[in-house]
């Protein structure tokens, strides 16, 4: 399978450390920095709401939102278009995943595809935070010539809008952000995608939850060691696999925390310049963290570059995979 092309998208507002230590909620920078790493987050609520609300009644919170799903995901389409060299039409086939779609009906795929104004077969894949990784882990096993040439893979994310603003260890973790994919597995360019996998347990599913109309809850202690174990355990696996003395091998993890990406590298040596996210300013975006931080550095990337993706979530469930980065074909 080969990535074309990546876009991302973040709203305009900020939720800094300053704004929860105002909220008055028992957490302050010092508070924050020591537990999550996480400096600013974004949002596509108004500030003023959830000052004056807290978010205490989340069914009101799409109603307040100022982006859409569908606005959010068809402007990281739009980027990742661009940068495939490809339009709109090219397009057979949209994916998209989400810890929270905007509706239950349609899927959020649909309303994307509208507002990008494509008619093609268009369906959710949601998986929480590993949606992005289950949509390239599926597509990896179907028949390419059953595929369209070109399909788009959106995970867009507005966890902010199930944020209890009056629960701290909720509080500072979450901001909202879009990715968006043009993948193929029939016709190849200068990224390859090697390696997917995916794994579950069932039996956590009650770790991590997003009720439709109630708030984000977790055993956080509990997830932050599984999501520990977890991406140590694939990261380790995909450095045996495909780590060469001769290319340069980097690491982006699921942006939950910055403390849980620093213990990973730890216990598997990544040295910080090989270790790249965007969580300590854009908070942990879900399913569009880690290709978020892959397309802001876009222009980076080299053809010696191979870079391990790897995702945890809701579910409970892992994944991963790499990207290599070669010459224009």
């Amino acid at each position: 399978m080969y990535l074309h092309g990546l876009g991302h998208f973040h709203p305009e507002n900020e939720i800094t450390n300053k704004f929860l230590t105002d909220l008055d909620i028992g957490t302050n920078q010092e508070w924050i920095e020591e537990r999550v790493g996480i400096d600013v987050r974004r949002t596509v609520l108004p500030l003023d709401y959830i000052r004056e609300t807290r978010n205490l009644d989340p069914t009101v919170a799409l109603e307040a939102a100022l982006y859409t799903h569908a606005e959010t995901g068809r402007r990281a389409a739009e980027m990742a278009l661009r940068r495939a060299g490809l339009a709109r039409g090219d397009i057979g086939m949209l994916i998209a995943g989400s810890c929270s779609p905007d509706m239950m009906s349609p899927a959020d795929a649909c309303t994307i595809a509208a507002a990008l104004e494509m008619e093609v077969p268009s369906f959710d894949v949601n998986s929480a935070c590993t949606s992005f990784h289950v949509a390239l882990y599926m597509l990896s096993m179907m028949r390419p010539e059953a595929l369209p040439d070109y399909i788009l893979v959106v995970t867009a994310e507005s966890l902010t809008t199930a944020v209890d603003y009056s629960d701290r260890s909720a509080a500072v973790l979450w901001g909202d952000g879009t990715s968006a994919a043009v993948v193929s597995t029939r016709v190849p360019s200068r990224i390859e995608i090697l390696g997917n996998s995916l794994e579950s347990s069932p039996a956590g599913h009650d770790k991590v939850i997003v009720p439709s109309f109630g708030h984000f809850w977790q055993e956080g202690r509990t997830v932050q060691m599984f999501a520990i174990k977890k991406t140590t355990r694939i990261l380790r696996r995909l450095q045996k696999a495909y780590a060469d003395p001769d290319r340069d091998f980097h690491f982006v993890g699921h942006q939950a925390n910055l403390r849980m990406l620093e213990a990973v590298c730890r216990q598997c040596d990544i040295e910080d310049d090989r270790h790249h996210h965007n969580v300590v300013s854009f908070g942990n975006t879900g399913a569009a963290g880690a290709p978020g931080v892959i397309s802001m550095n876009w222009d980076r990337w080299t053809d010696r570059d191979d870079v391990a993706v790897v995702g945890v979530g809701s579910g409970l469930s892992w994944a991963g995979h790499v990207l290599r980065f070669g010459e224009t074909p």
